[in-house]
């Protein structure tokens, strides 16, 4: 059987329909934690382990798809999409569901990285200048779309911790079963070696480490703002606004995607050093908004922290990258961007440990005070020093 429309749509239907699954669970942990009993340490643990695995196929796969090809990765990464979410959905305690977890984080590098790589060889000759743009926009649209569609299945569905899963099984089987007709050209680079499935880290040279410092701290802020919302938010949201339930939350994270991709949009004239450091000091102004709205309780607060996050978190991921690509020569640039992502995916994993921890202990207010206190004091200091490093300055002519 021929499958009609073009292998161009099929690879981004199958990208916003893995990554739309991924984030399908953020706003449901305040169902699992009313379900099972969980601490706020359990939610954010199973946040952690799910960037985990993300970040163990960023290091150990995200080099196959260039060996093997982008098609056959990409059939493995929806089937390990189909797989853990069938997990995830049969779970039963938080073991099971922190290991649908993993296996969804795993997936979902794969996905991202295989799906890139298909839409940059398939992509038609007039698109090529906006391959970027294309590619950003249907990542985001699905990230985005995850968590909206959580919030309204959560929200209004009946018996949610099962039903919304479904739709990612009936559209990632979909995409499957496409691609196992799909006619695509073969891709495959060169033969696979052990070696490509060790990580390739790099650093810079000593004349720009502690401008690499500086930028992966734009990373690790962006990261840990955004896994704030993204793990704990329904677990806190009902102190800041006076609607209830995950479709609140699922807005909220959904919001900060698609609005720090419109600012990337809109910003990508902006010079690195003003983009940088404007964009961390919205990420210590939100994060200050929200430790405020804890007694204000104020929507039109929550709203205008959650705009300043997407802003933040635009600004500082477009500039991050921008000055990578300025500090790496082209013997470090895949292991330089590497080393990057692996710093922001730490800001999403160790904060989001500790603020768990804390709210056990102390209550989820002091956890949030702490993590925000700390959030803004980096966030403040960074941007004095991003915004006056002479490596972020645009070059003279």
């Amino acid at each position: 059987m021929r499958v009609k429309a073009s292998p161009f749509f099929w690879v981004s239907f199958a990208m916003v329909v893995g990554v739309m699954g991924t984030a399908l669970i953020s706003p449901l942990y305040a169902l699992y934690q009313d379900a099972w009993q969980l601490k706020a340490s359990d939610i954010s643990l199973i946040y952690v382990i799910y960037m985990a695995g993300a970040l163990c196929g960023l290091l150990f796969l995200g080099r196959l798809p260039d060996r093997l090809g982008f098609r056959p990765m990409l059939r493995l990464g929806l089937i390990l999409a189909l797989l853990g979410t069938l997990i995830t959905l049969a779970a039963w305690d938080l073991v099971s569901l922190c290991a649908g977890r993993f296996v969804v984080g795993i997936a979902s590098s794969l996905l991202t990285t295989s799906a890139t790589l298909g839409l940059a060889r398939l992509v038609p000759a007039h698109r090529k200048p906006r391959l970027a743009m294309i590619t950003s926009i249907v990542m985001v649209f699905g990230f985005g779309l995850g968590p909206l569609v959580g919030g309204l299945f959560g929200q209004w569905v009946p018996h949610p911790l099962i039903t919304t899963y479904l739709p990612t099984l009936v559209l990632g089987s979909l995409a499957l079963a496409i691609f196992l007709r799909l006619e695509l050209p073969d891709d495959a680079g060169q033969p696979f070696q052990w070696r490509d499935a060790l990580p390739r880290l790099t650093w810079p040279a000593p004349s720009a480490s502690f401008a690499f410092i500086l930028t992966s701290c734009l990373a690790f802020l962006a990261f840990a703002s955004f896994g704030l919302y993204a793990s704990l938010s329904p677990l806190f949201l009902d102190q800041l606004v006076p609607w209830h339930g995950p479709v609140v939350s699922g807005t909220a994270i959904a919001a900060i995607l698609f609005g720090s991709a419109f600012t990337q949009i809109l910003s990508g004239r902006l010079s690195t050093h003003w983009g940088g450091s404007l964009g961390l000091v919205a990420l210590g102004v939100s994060n200050l908004l929200l430790m405020a709205n804890l007694w204000a309780g104020s929507a039109s607060l929550f709203a205008l922290g959650v705009a300043l996050t997407a802003i933040g978190h635009g600004l500082s991921q477009l500039a991050g990258m921008n000055m990578v690509g300025r500090i790496a020569t082209p013997d470090t640039r895949a292991g330089l961007f590497s080393s990057y992502l692996v710093i922001g995916y730490i800001g999403s994993m160790v904060p989001m440990m500790g603020i768990g921890w804390i709210a056990d202990h102390w209550g989820m207010s002091a956890a949030l005070c702490t993590f925000c206190t700390f959030a803004t004091l980096i966030a403040v200091t960074v941007a004095l020093l991003f915004q006056r490093h002479p490596l972020m300055q645009p070059p003279r002519e």
